[in-house]
């Protein structure tokens, strides 16, 4: 079997919205960082920009854990 390489004109990027209200926020920023990347797509190819766009809603209501309020 060949490897696929995806070509920029072959990839569609797509929208995602995203309710970051009760979501602890590094769990959140990894989530969103594999999307933007385009590592949730089988056909990621490092050297093209296979991701996608993000729009977060409800970010002031992220959860924080610990001590990063300080």
């Amino acid at each position: 079997m060949k490897t696929y390489m995806a070509k920029p004109g072959e990839v569609e990027q797509r929208w995602w919205v995203v309710d970051a209200s009760e979501r602890r926020v590094g769990r959140l920023a990894t989530a969103i960082a594999m999307v933007l990347m385009g590592k949730h797509r089988p056909t990621y190819t490092p050297h093209i920009d296979t991701g996608d766009h993000v729009v977060v809603i409800n970010a002031d209501k992220v959860e924080f854990s610990g001590k990063k309020w300080q």
